[in-house]
């Protein structure tokens, strides 16, 4: 993906973006390549080891999200798939401010 379709898809200006672009290139996290298609633009992919911290943040995300709803009960589980599922239907609602 480009640089700006990730930024686009994330909400972002790719500007802002590009330090941490770099700094996981630096890292080994992810690899730039010139777009075969256009070569003026870059193409971003994750690398191996961008894919294996990936999955362990990943997992101590989980692992931490496991621990945290053992402490909840029904009624608080419940409560938090109604949100979820209210979060899921505002994000698919159309971005289109009063005016606009």
């Amino acid at each position: 993906m480009s640089a700006g379709a990730l930024a686009a898809a994330d909400r972002q200006q790719p500007q802002s973006l590009t330090r941490v672009f770099a700094e996981l290139q630096r890292d080994g996290l992810i690899s730039r390549t010139r777009d075969t298609r256009d070569g003026r633009q870059q193409v971003l992919a994750i690398t191996q080891a961008g894919d294996e911290a990936l999955d362990r943040d990943m997992a101590q995300r989980d692992a931490w999200l496991d621990i945290a709803l053992a402490d909840l009960n029904e009624t608080e589980r419940q409560v938090l798939l109604l949100a979820a599922r209210l979060m899921d239907r505002l994000a698919d609602s159309p971005a289109v401010l009063p005016g606009s």
